[in-house]
């Protein structure tokens, strides 16, 4: 058995690694970069090393710098976790040639699955169905549209060394072609240092449906059942559920052995992840689902499968790198219960999901549910990184029963001042076909403007709220959360304001508030707000009322829509920043000119940089 373990990865990944490796009694080494130097996965390996500055491409996809830390820390072997290095083929070679052990795939495997292109070619070879496209070495933009018009719009373009959701467009209409192709090829070779792409019909009412298989150096293969990763926006998935609703024993018995085929047809050791794309318009058909790729790696929706089965997969991994032999037969292999993970990120669904950056002032987790997280209260949401604070896992005997215990689990989630998408989560849990498993790929993009407004506090609220902060002397602690004792005196009056910048005015009883606060953070329905009493603004404020268009974060701009002076309407795109790892186009609020224009192709901007400036035209 292993008995020293480097995992080359960091946040909720690596700690979920730490806990299975010291719970088997293996010594762990973590890598860090200057951002993380303060991380809960330092705090909590054995031993940390230093790797570089920041950015990624100058620590953790440095592969030399990894293999160097494993080597003089005295590390047997390296743990990739997902992301970053974990599909590397070159990397995990590198690693063997280092004398170390390397807890996945053989390099082989990895080049095989690794190019969308190259491993549906290989997999329609071996017998397994794969969706219509074209896959072929032609890059030219006239000519891939032409191919697309073959297939039929829509479409999807995908990056063949894509992953996460990133490199990827729907085009819906040819007129969209080249600008989308543009626009995919540049995340792609930014993400991956790979710009080129895959044509491939896009199902009407796409269902995502993946398989896990785990293989060893004895020649055994097994499967460990569906999940549903359905729930998507942006192609990056929201909330993943196992079993699969719908699926009946004789397609989930055809499914799973289509993805044991899939497996054996590389000689797969370790876990990996056969994903597939059903056309759920008539249920869930076996002659109705193709594949769409693999994943060479543990998958970050894991949890629900090991939730379901009883399986530690981060185990089977270490073991079977040792050289041990699976420690499951198919035939013990049983599904038990229902499992539900919603991914709870960084990001604010009101601002059109932009990335929230700060530090984790206020931080509270649900104690009823197994909670994957790689950070702390204290700590930093970091611009350099994926922007995922935790994934939320709830087992039920039923589905019914994990929805309402995720449901529970998302209304006790707690954080400040980053936003969050908790209550996105909350809402998504609630829609009537979620709730019957009626879900498709675009089920998000159709509701999303119903999921991301936030309720109206009611009266309860604002009344408790208003009697905490007019009681209090204004200079208590910052952030104290809601909490009051009610003792229903004399009537008063206070007007509050929200961070939104909504007032109220509010008449409540007079009550006694647990501690002194200047400020209340109500959560509700995941829903955070942090209320104060109003003061007057000064003219210098800036709000996106006001026309004035901020960088939500550091980031690089990648494109600029308009000149000073342009007309514009409200939702036309204005400027895209590049930032973590993604594009995020910013809008014009509403009907106007451009005023003032601050944005050049390629310039760094820091956050609430004043980029675009709109104003309204008089008539």
């Amino acid at each position: 058995m292993i008995q020293s373990l480097l995992i080359a990865n960091r946040g909720e990944i690596a700690c979920r690694i730490i806990r299975t490796a010291h719970a088997m009694g293996i010594r762990t080494v973590a890598v860090y970069s200057d951002a993380d130097a303060k991380a809960l996965h330092v705090q909590e390996a054995d031993e940390a090393v230093h790797i570089g500055a920041s950015p990624a491409r100058e620590s953790y996809l440095v592969g030399d710098k990894i293999i160097a830390a494993a080597l003089s820390t005295g590390a047997e072997a390296i743990h990739p976790g997902y992301g970053f290095l974990s599909e590397n083929a070159e990397f995990a070679q590198a690693v063997i040639d280092a004398g170390l052990i390397w807890v996945g795939p053989n390099p082989a495997s990895i080049t095989a699955m690794g190019l969308k292109d190259a491993a549906k070619t290989l997999m329609a070879a071996a017998g397994v169905p794969v969706t219509p496209g074209y896959m072929g070495e032609n890059q030219d933009p006239a000519f891939l549209g032409e191919r697309a018009a073959e297939i039929g719009y829509p479409v999807l373009i995908k990056a063949v060394a894509g992953g996460g959701g990133k490199g990827m467009r729907k085009v819906d209409d040819a007129a969209d072609f080249i600008d989308a192709l543009a626009s995919c090829q540049r995340e792609a070779s930014a993400s991956f240092g790979n710009a080129h792409v895959l044509i491939e019909k896009y199902i009407q009412r796409p269902r995502h449906i993946e398989v896990q298989v785990f293989g060893d150096t004895h020649g055994n293969i097994v499967h460990l059942f569906e999940r549903d990763c359905s729930l998507q926006r942006r192609h990056q998935k929201v909330i993943e559920e196992a079993p699969a609703p719908g699926m009946d024993e004789a397609t989930r018995a055809q499914l799973c052995a289509v993805a044991v085929k899939a497996a054996k047809a590389v000689d797969y050791i370790g876990a990996g992840t056969i994903e597939f794309i059903a056309d759920a318009s008539e249920g869930l058909r076996a002659d109705r689902i193709w594949f769409m790729e693999m994943n060479t790696r543990l998958q970050v929706e894991h949890p629900v499968t090991e939730e379901i089965t009883g399986v530690d997969l981060v185990e089977c991994q270490l073991r079977v790198a040792s050289g041990e032999a699976l420690p499951m037969r198919q035939e013990e292999l049983r599904i038990n219960g229902w499992a539900m993970e919603a991914r709870l990120y960084a990001e604010n669904p009101a601002t059109g999901f932009l990335p929230s950056i700060g530090s984790l002032d206020h931080l509270e987790f649900p104690e009823e549910l197994r909670v994957d997280t790689g950070v702390q209260i204290g700590g930093e949401v970091s611009p350099f990184y994926d922007p995922m604070i935790a994934k939320l896992i709830a087992w039920g005997e039923t589905r019914d029963e994990a929805i309402g215990l995720l449901r529970d689990g998302i209304d006790g989630t707690e954080v400040w001042p980053v936003k969050t998408n908790a209550g996105f989560l909350g809402r998504l849990l609630d829609l009537p076909e979620f709730g019957i498993g009626d879900v498709d790929t675009g089920l998000i993009a159709r509701e999303v403007d119903a999921l991301v407004t936030p309720p109206e506090p009611d009266e309860d609220e604002l009344a408790e709220v208003a009697a905490a902060l007019f009681a209090s002397p204004g200079d208590g602690p910052f952030s104290a959360a809601l909490g009051f004792r009610l003792n229903a005196l004399s009537r008063a009056e206070a007007r509050i304001t929200d961070d939104s910048g909504n007032s109220y005015v509010v008449s409540f009883d007079e009550v006694e508030a647990d501690e002194p606060t200047a400020d209340v953070l109500a959560f509700t329905d995941g829903f955070a707000r942090r209320y104060v009493l109003e003061e007057p603004r000064g003219s210098g404020h800036s709000a996106v009322s006001d026309g004035a268009i901020l960088s939500p974060m550091p980031g690089r701009i990648i494109a600029v829509e308009v000149a000073a002076g342009d007309s514009v309407t409200k939702g036309q795109k204005l400027v895209t920043l590049e930032a973590m790892k993604m594009e995020h186009s910013l809008t014009a609020p509403f009907d106007g000119t451009v005023a003032e224009l601050n944005a050049e192709v390629g310039a760094q901007v820091q956050v609430e940089a004043l980029l675009v400036r709109i104003e309204v035209v008089e008539v």
